[in-house]
């Protein structure tokens, strides 16, 4: 079977000088989180997706929850293009660590 698992990165820069601005950060934050991201780094967060469709359709779910200030960034890659990335410094964190090898998926 070919692996369609593909990942989605969100990189983003936000302002939290105000404590609206902060509050708006913590809401992006916490909607990525359960949607299923995991934080890799600071305002770098991704999640697993078995096909493009499912990619679409949480791209969709960000544009429904973008803040209205700042910079926010979406990456596809591929499951092969993520594993074989590069950790210079630092080790992957316990969420990365849950490969797609060991999910259970249900169509």
């Amino acid at each position: 079977m070919i692996n369609r698992f593909m990942r989605l990165i969100v990189m983003f820069d936000l302002p939290v000088v105000t404590d609206e601005e902060k509050r708006i950060y913590n809401k992006f934050r916490k909607f990525l989180l359960k949607d299923g991201y995991i934080m890799i780094q600071f305002s770098i967060y991704s999640r697993i997706c078995k096909n493009s469709d499912d990619v679409y359709k949480h791209i969709n779910r960000i544009k429904q929850n973008l803040p209205s200030r700042g910079n926010v960034r979406l990456l596809q890659i591929t499951e092969k293009q993520y594993d074989d990335m590069q950790i210079l410094v630092g080790e992957k964190e316990t969420e990365e660590l849950f490969s797609v090898e060991n999910m259970i998926v249900f169509e």
